[in-house]
């Protein structure tokens, strides 16, 4: 046993430590330079995405147990699930409430496990609280993304978090099947990031197969499989892609192949005037013309084809340096993707209101790509927002949306040129 002085100046060197070290992280954290670092430095947007997906999951709790619950679509899914749990595999014949089955199989199976979670369907606050959960995946999956690209500061997050009742209103207020091929698809997007191109195709195929939307970000993807894997890769997981929709479908294909095919993948279907969002001030006949709808598609395959050259100066830069691990190499590789996502949805023959989580998450990104100011970035979030809450949409509402869209569109178009100061972060980050 040591002698009690030599006990005492022990303990006093602990003290003296403790002391330093509290002094050294007073010096460090507890200072007005870190918390505006907090405010922001994206290189600490970590730290706010922690703090957020906590609230979050309160908020959500609040939502659902304050605010009543509003059927569209969830009896109708149950519904169409039901008659394959009944053992009808012929697509013309799956029905619901509002209509045919319009989703592809992924669909159908992911609901089917939903329909038994939740009672047959009949237990709404359970099936609330799953949403809850995809929302804060999907929430996290964003967040990883935002935190390892370095793009937007981290004040930015509460936007996407606190600002749209829209938003939390599709997840666990209306229970659509939007918000669930959205979370496979930032998923997929983390792999692609991370270099896992295959894992991330099957990923990204999935969320095909719950809603077609997804195929809105394969222009730029299919540039970026060129860019990094070359030709035999990109048919390597072109073939994955195809492949597993195959497997998806082969129950309903081999029943009934065109109905399969016609009410899963219908490009062609007629959207009801009475939900749009984006075209309220057209007059119906025009908005349901098909001569309008070749009219947007040939606008929307323009604006690729001008974008397609930068896209993929874009990856193949980031082909080349992904092997570096640096993180805000990413921003080469999701500019073209939530870009051509952006394009997909300003040329929609339609929009109805849960449709906003097809861009939602990424329009902090696309905005802090444009030579905007930031008060002219935050005005075009905010006029978004406000055009996807007007309910009916109004001819003020559809339009203002569309010039928002266009805004985002040119700006992003002015600085398609890769950027010196992305050239100096990614030394820094060396």
């Amino acid at each position: 046993m040591a002698p009690p002085g030599k006990r005492h100046r022990a303990q006093s060197t602990k003290i003296q430590v403790i002391k330093r070290r509290l002094a050294k992280f007073q010096a460090k954290y507890l200072t007005t330079d870190f918390a505006k670092r907090l405010v922001f430095d994206p290189s600490l947007l970590w730290v706010s995405a922690i703090l957020l997906l906590v609230g979050e999951l309160f908020v959500n709790v609040l939502v659902i147990q304050r605010i009543p619950y509003t059927e569209i679509d969830w009896i109708a899914y149950m519904q169409e699930v039901e008659g394959v749990v009944n053992g009808t595999w012929d697509y013309s014949k799956l029905k619901g409430d509002t209509g045919p089955l319009v989703y592809p199989a992924g669909f159908v199976y992911l609901f089917t496990i939903l329909y038994y979670l939740t009672n047959y369907g009949k237990n709404i606050r359970l099936a609330q609280y799953i949403f809850c959960g995809i929302y804060l995946i999907t929430l996290a999956l964003v967040f990883r993304i935002y935190s390892k690209s370095r793009k937007i500061p981290p004040y930015m997050l509460i936007f996407i978090c606190c600002t749209s009742y829209r938003v939390h209103s599709i997840y666990v207020l209306r229970l659509f099947n939007d918000p669930v091929a959205i979370m496979f698809l930032f998923c997929s997007i983390n792999l692609f990031m991370e270099g896992y191109w295959t894992l991330g195709s099957v990923f990204y195929s999935f969320a095909v197969s719950i809603k077609m939307n997804i195929l809105l970000f394969a222009p730029a993807l299919l540039l970026a499989y060129i860019a990094s894997q070359g030709i035999y890769g990109t048919l390597k997981q072109l073939t994955i892609c195809a492949g597993l929709q195959i497997v998806l479908g082969a129950p309903f294909l081999l029943a009934n192949p065109l109905a399969y095919l016609i009410g899963s993948f219908n490009l062609g279907r007629v959207f009801l005037f009475e939900w749009t969002v984006n075209w309220r001030f057209l007059p119906e006949e025009i908005f349901i013309h098909p001569g309008f709808h070749i009219t947007l598609l040939l606008l929307h395959v323009v604006l690729l084809a001008i974008f397609a050259k930068p896209w993929f100066r874009y990856m193949k830069s980031f082909a080349k340096l992904q092997p570096t691990g640096v993180g805000i190499v990413s921003q080469l590789f999701l500019l073209p993707l939530f870009t051509a996502n952006l394009i997909g949805v300003a040329f929609s023959r339609s929009l109805h209101y849960q449709f906003y989580v097809w861009y939602f998450h990424t329009l902090p990104y696309l905005l802090w790509s444009t030579p905007y100011s930031i008060w002219l970035r935050l005005c075009i979030l905010g006029f978004i927002e406000m055009c996807w809450n007007t309910f009916p949409s109004t001819y003020a509402s559809s339009a203002i949306l569309h010039v928002c869209h266009l805004l985002i569109i040119c700006g992003i178009f002015w600085r398609r040129h890769p950027t010196k100061d992305l050239k100096i972060d990614i030394k820094k980050d060396k």
